[in-house]
């Protein structure tokens, strides 16, 4: 069985930097995990990863910037995979504040986090970093009412949370090296995953969401479980928008689950 992997701090600009690993999902593939830093005169974390890899987390965002000099902490939604890391890095960030909506800040007392670090802000409201804003979103898909998606003001990059997300058969550097087939079908798959409640959704809804990304024009999309895309408009829109025609997933009962390991046993 395939085990967590986690890889070293990988800059995708000046000052826009992943921090991501993959995690196995039996029978199906890998899930890209990711989170980001931008480091703007107040130094953003997005998300902070799953905390099956805490150490390595940790230590690959020492490499790239002082915990200390972080300012916020943006976290999309409170999903294990996005806060894994998160009480480890407050601890070390005490003058970071954590960016989310009132419905994060409910799931952050119930999960034992310091509601009074959080710092309120609603899609349609942006953050000033000093140098750029960053606006917060309602993304297409979402499994968690709290999520906001950001955009970079300064370097038009979506930071589109889980949207857009693909488990995919092996682990890929780049949107740009996975197959057509790979990528749509990953993406669907996700989306069947992360948004059951796609299958209730109206196809005018729908499309009318896709359409207001596709009219944000971001130079670049950072999803939570994708490698980087500067394909918005060619791959990712065309791959997603079949997503409504997929059946919410279900994954195996007990009886089936057992079966499984006996088999891989």
């Amino acid at each position: 069985m395939q085990t967590p992997t986690f890889f070293a701090p990988r800059p995708l600009d000046a000052d826009t930097w992943q921090l991501g690993g993959w995690l196995p999902v039996p029978g199906l593939g890998v899930l890209p995990v990711n989170a980001y830093l931008i480091k703007a005169p107040q130094p953003v974390l997005i998300d902070t990863g799953a905390a099956a890899w805490r150490d390595d987390f940790l230590a690959a965002l020492a490499r790239v910037i002082d915990p200390a000099a972080l300012r916020w902490i943006w976290i999309t939604h409170m999903d294990a995979d996005h806060v894994g890391n998160l009480q480890a890095v407050l601890a070390r960030a005490p003058q970071a504040r954590v960016v989310t909506t009132f419905l994060g800040l409910g799931k952050m007392g119930l999960l034992g986090l310091p509601q009074e670090r959080a710092w309120l802000l609603n899609p349609g409201q942006t953050l000033d970093v000093g140098d750029r804003g960053l606006t917060a979103l309602v993304p297409p898909i979402f499994d968690a009412p709290e999520t906001t998606a950001l955009l970079d003001g300064r370097t038009r990059t979506l930071f589109s949370a889980d949207a857009f997300g693909a488990v995919l058969p092996e682990v890929a550097e780049n949107e740009a090296s996975i197959t057509d087939a790979a990528l749509r079908d990953g993406m669907r798959l996700w989306a069947s995953v992360d948004a059951p409640w796609l299958a209730l959704a109206g196809r005018s809804l729908w499309h009318a969401a896709l359409a207001r990304v596709q009219a944000l024009r971001p130079d670049r999309v950072l999803s939570s479980h994708l490698p980087p895309s500067r394909d918005l408009d060619g791959r990712l829109l065309a791959a997603l928008a079949g997503a409504i025609d997929m059946p919410p997933f279900v994954g195996p009962d007990q009886q089936a689950l057992q079966a499984a390991l006996a088999a891989a046993a």
